[in-house]
């Protein structure tokens, strides 16, 4: 026996553990097995949300033949874009998404702007009657929008707006901004009232601070409503089909549903095509503003 072995024998607290599991292993496998049931349930909800998006895109490719004699969960055969092209140019996609665009990006600004506005008057400002402003503010919540749609109809065609898309963006404004004012006023809550106390008493009007201060401390919060009212407004179906007279100013959603009968006949390709170009361009905008959501989500719940 060589020293060197005689020592690490004789030397006190040394353990063999040659052929034994160690602690650390057991704990790794419980943990993996704890774990588990929770992987396979988002696996499952993946599956459950992501299939029907594949599906969709995936039909895209597809001709009319393809559908028809194909089972529906079939793969195409080939990447054909040709149903894109189809329901860009032939199907009016392309003008629908421009209608959208023009309806939605003014929308979202007056309310984001109006709401930010009323929020900071309504939760930094003191006045008397704020409160029983707010009250009113939030009972337009309150009203269901399909109440309202014949009114202002006859109201938009008295005024002669019916062929424009200006009931659009008045509606969209006049409906989301209870919402967006609520928020915003939760938002204005969480931060601390001295720092509007010391600058008013740097000499800062109420119309600075709410520049220099309010929407810079807002950044997370105006992103978290924008996109909030951006799907909201992009989304809508009822309100831009009862205010499209005319199918040249149609949106995206009006678009999709009158594209069943674009042929005579539903063509699935185009069909799908349009639906794919919808969904793929909200999901980019989700993916790479998620964080900015989730940020301005959490700020809000909290109290000052």
């Amino acid at each position: 026996m060589t020293a060197t072995q005689t020592l690490i024998q004789t030397r006190p607290g040394t353990r063999r553990t040659s052929g034994r599991p160690t602690g650390t292993g057991h704990r790794a496998v419980r943990r993996t097995l704890r774990r588990l049931p929770v992987w396979i349930l988002v696996a499952v909800l993946l599956v459950i949300v992501l299939y029907p998006q594949f599906w969709v895109i995936m039909g895209s490719f597809k001709s009319q033949t393809e559908f028809l004699s194909t089972p529906t969960w079939s793969l195409p055969h080939a990447l054909d874009f040709s149903n894109y092209y189809e329901a860009l140019f032939r199907g009016n996609v392309a003008v629908n998404y421009r209608n959208s665009i023009l309806v939605t990006i003014p929308s979202v600004a007056l309310i984001v702007l109006l709401g930010v506005a009323a929020g900071y008057a309504l939760e930094i400002m003191i006045w008397k009657g704020r409160g029983t402003t707010l009250m009113l503010i939030l009972g337009g919540i309150m009203v269901p929008g399909q109440m309202i749609l014949v009114p202002l109809f006859i109201a938009y065609f008295k005024i002669g707006l019916t062929d424009s898309l200006w009931p659009l963006i008045i509606t969209y404004t006049a409906d989301g901004l209870p919402l967006a004012t609520f928020l915003m006023a939760a938002y204005f809550r969480t931060v601390p009232r001295e720092i509007f106390e010391a600058a008013t008493m740097d000499g800062c009007s109420p119309l600075r601070s709410f520049f220099a201060i309010g929407l810079p401390l807002m950044r997370n919060a105006i992103l978290t409503v924008a996109l909030v009212e951006f799907f909201s407004v992009w989304n809508d179906l009822l309100v831009a089909l009862t205010f499209t007279t005319n199918p040249s100013l149609a949106t995206i959603q009006v678009g999709l549903l009158s594209l069943n009968d674009q042929y005579g006949s539903t063509q699935y390709g185009p069909l799908f095509a349009a639906i794919s170009i919808n969904v793929i361009a909200l999901l980019i905008v989700f993916v790479f503003l998620n964080k900015k959501i989730m940020a301005g989500l959490a700020a809000g719940s909290l109290k000052g």
